[in-house]
């Protein structure tokens, strides 16, 4: 891994499993920490333990609910207008619900959380993005993609809702999402890339109620610990061998292919037509 002093790095979901894993290593690798949090409890509390891991960094977190495209937009304009450069965006929020919630804003809840966010902080933030020189994007995926296939007329799982397969098209859009931001962001410099982590033992799954709750707690008996599963994280976010490299689904630091389904171009523009729709069907109109 790469020295990071001097480097602003911004994460979601880092106050537990491995998104924390992977900011407590960048503040020792000398990154300032930039937080999109929750929890204000947990977000103080993580706060409190990277600035011991990094004394003299001004690591900060800011608080949305990154469930609701306002809340999205908001806090990321938030952080654009106090920092002028990121290096290392790392979208890494996510959770699995066994029955299907609704969001504010029509949406459920998973495809919400999990790609929206994604794609709605990351485009906020592109211009600070842009403006950095060897800028990244790292997106956590899963492997749990790969039984999954996007039924555009039903992104929201309307139809016959299970938690682990809408899950698994969240996990596939990460990698659609990744590809097609890569291809537009060809000419600017920065990479974007994502990842599998492994299964890991995190808080994942610890809420999500029902069965797979229950079968999450005993398979976590033979999961890889928070350290492990960050490693491919870090590689993406500090290494030299990937600086130049772009649009790729890694796992264990190498790049490996992932479904035929998550390598579909047409998909990945459709996708990416229906976000931004989304976005612009959840948000008011500009005076």
């Amino acid at each position: 891994m790469a020295d990071m002093h001097g480097k602003v790095v911004l994460i979601t979901g880092a106050t537990s499993g491995i998104g924390w894993v992977t900011a407590h290593q960048l503040a020792q690798l000398g990154s300032r920490l930039v937080l999109i949090a929750r929890d204000r409890s947990r977000g103080e509390a993580t706060l409190a333990r990277l600035r011991d891991a990094g004394p003299g960094a001004a690591h900060t977190v800011h608080y949305a609910d990154l469930s609701t495209i306002a809340e999205m937009q908001r806090v990321a304009h938030e952080i654009a207008a106090v920092e002028p450069r990121i290096d290392v965006l790392i979208n890494n929020a996510g959770a699995l619900f066994s029955s299907r919630q609704v969001t504010r804003d029509g949406l459920e809840m998973t495809f919400a959380t999990n790609h929206m966010s994604y794609f709605v902080v990351t485009l906020a933030l592109a211009q600070r993005l842009q403006a950095t020189p060897g800028a990244r994007v790292v997106n956590t995926s899963s492997d749990a993609h790969k039984r999954a296939h996007l039924h555009f007329d039903d992104l929201q799982s309307t139809n016959g809702y299970r938690g682990f397969p809408v899950y698994g098209r969240s996990k596939l859009c990460n990698i659609l999402f990744t590809r097609e931001l890569a291809r537009r962001w060809a000419d600017t410099g920065v990479t974007v890339n994502c990842l599998h982590p492994g299964f890991v033992s995190t808080r994942f799954g610890d809420h999500s109620g029902g069965l797979f709750q229950r079968l999450v707690q005993v398979a976590k008996v033979f999961a890889i610990s928070p350290e492990k599963g960050a490693e491919t994280i870090l590689y993406l976010a500090t290494s030299d061998e990937v600086a130049k490299q772009t649009g790729k689904y890694f796992y264990k630091c190498r790049a490996v292919n992932p479904t035929s389904d998550a390598q579909d171009d047409q998909a990945a523009e459709r996708l990416w037509q229906e976000s931004a729709r989304l976005v612009g069907q959840a948000l008011p109109p500009a005076n």
